[in-house]
Formats: C-alpha cells, sequence, structure tokens
C-alpha cells in the first residue's frame, strides 16, 4: 500500500493532475479553431461532473428532510449552470468557416451523446430511457445512467417532502413509476400553492422551491444559448450526432424539471 505524500511534497501541478489534465486534448485536425472546440466540451464535462456531484448530496439531505443545507449545494449548481452557459459566447468566437475547417473529423460525435448531461436531466426529473443505447459501449457510463433512471429524482424528494409536512399530494404522485418522465399534476400544483400562499409558514419549503425554479431558469437559459450559438455557426443543418440541429434543440426548451413550480404562479 502506497504511503499518502507528505504535505511538503504536494505540488500544484502534482494535487491537480495537470500533467495529465493538460495532455487530454486531442484534436484530430491541424486547424486552429479546434483546439478551442475540445477545450469548451471539457471544461463543461468538468463542470458536470461538480453538478453530479452537489445535486447527489443536495438529493441525500433532502430526502432527510435536512433542507437547509441542501439550499447551497442547490445554489452552487445554478452558478455553474450561469458559467457552463457564458462559455457559449467563447464558442460563438468561431464562424462558421472555422467549424467548417474540422466539423468532417468528428464523425458521429455529439454533445447529445453527454452521459453526465443525461444523468443530470434524469436526476431533476427528465427522464427519457431511449437515451441509454448511446452509452452502451461504455458500461460504467451506461449502469450510472441506468441507477439515475431508476431511482427517485430530486423532484420526487421534494414532493415526498411536502407530503412529510402534511401538505395534499396526491398518493398517486408518490407511487408513481420514477423511471417514467413526471406528467404534471393539478394535486400536485394545489398542495405548492398551500406553499406559496403561505410562505411564513411553509419557510423551509418555498425557499426549497425556489432553489428548484433557479435551476430549471438556469437550465433553460443554457439550452437557448446554445440554441443560438448553434445556430450562429452551422445554422439549420443536421447536428453531428445525427439530430435535427437547431429544431431538435428549440424543441428542448419546452422541457421543465419541475412544471407545477412554474404553472403555480399564474393562480397566485
Amino acid at each position: 500500500m502506497t504511503d499518502a505524500p507528505k504535505p511538503s511534497d504536494i505540488t500544484y501541478a502534482g494535487y491537480l493532475a495537470l500533467d495529465d489534465l493538460l495532455a487530454a486534448q486531442h484534436p484530430l485536425s491541424d486547424e486552429h479553431d479546434e483546439m478551442l472546440f475540445v477545450i469548451i466540451h471539457q471544461t463543461k464535462e468538468l463542470w458536470l461532473k461538480q453538478i453530479l456531484h452537489e445535486v447527489t448530496l443536495a438529493q441525500a439531505l433532502v430526502r432527510g428532510g435536512d433542507l437547509v443545507p441542501a439550499y447551497k449545494c442547490l445554489a452552487r449548481v445554478s452558478r455553474i449552470q450561469a458559467v457552463m452557459t457564458m462559455s457559449w459566447d467563447i464558442l460563438a468566437t468561431m464562424t462558421p468557416a472555422d467549424y467548417l475547417r474540422f466539423r468532417g473529423v468528428l464523425g458521429s460525435s455529439s454533445g447529445f451523446q453527454s452521459d453526465q448531461f443525461r444523468r443530470f436531466e434524469f436526476m431533476l426529473g427528465l427522464k427519457d430511457d431511449r437515451f441509454l443505447r448511446f452509452h452502451v459501449e461504455r458500461p460504467d457510463a451506461h449502469a450510472a445512467l441506468q441507477t439515475a433512471l431508476a431511482a427517485p429524482s430530486l423532484y420526487d424528494d421534494a414532493l415526498a417532502q411536502l407530503a412529510a409536512a402534511g401538505l395534499p399530494v396526491p398518493a398517486e404522485a408518490l407511487s408513481r413509476d420514477v423511471s417514467r418522465p413526471y406528467e404534471p399534476s393539478e394535486g400536485v400544483e394545489n398542495a405548492w400553492l398551500e406553499v406559496y400562499r403561505d410562505t411564513a409558514r411553509w419557510w423551509a419549503l418555498y425557499q426549497l422551491a425556489e432553489k428548484l425554479v433557479d435551476l430549471d431558469d438556469a437550465l433553460l437559459t443554457w439550452r437557448h444559448k446554445h440554441v443560438v450559438t448553434v445556430e450562429r455557426i452551422i445554422g439549420r443543418r443536421r447536428g453531428t450526432g445525427g439530430t435535427e440541429g437547431v429544431a431538435y434543440l428549440t424543441e428542448t426548451l419546452q422541457r421543465r424539471c419541475f412544471p407545477e413550480l412554474w404553472s403555480l404562479r399564474t393562480k397566485l
């Protein structure tokens, strides 16, 4: 068993494994802008790793009824999402001509195939088992996705806390098949309405709800900026992963992780 290094032996480069990290960029062409393309996407994957780390803790806290400490994790996620959204502006400095010089070497690879992004969606409640097939060749990633698909989402955990507090959450919302896409419920909306109509009484749940809306808002903002950036660079042509490109991305703007937290606002 290798002894842990002494603090005096730890260097900045060693602690961060910089030699490994900085050797992980392998552009397939000699085009200058491909390095930017690689680094932008690798950076997003690193941030997604941190997001999954935070949401995992947030879910454990919420499931245990410890709502207040969960706010910090969720606030951190929304800040990370904001940084990821801003990174589209860096990618947008690449013109269509720049991208087309190396697009051909990408083959069928696409951000559509990011298993970490799909896990994030699953953990927020956007379940869709069709995405599992894209990760069969990576057993660990596939298993992690299957686990997230079969587990209660963060929203399921929040609804369980609503019920535990005595609010009228419909039984079918609490006993549903959590591997299936969540369907909006008028009964769930009414339970959240009670929270929003008496925020002093239900302050912890109200703050949890607003943190969830922050996540959904940030995800929608990220998706919108993604659409704009893709259209700016490739127009309406098909994506490298075989999707409809901008048309597919635009459709994702209609998705809501926590639908009743949006619809209740009309009824307040």
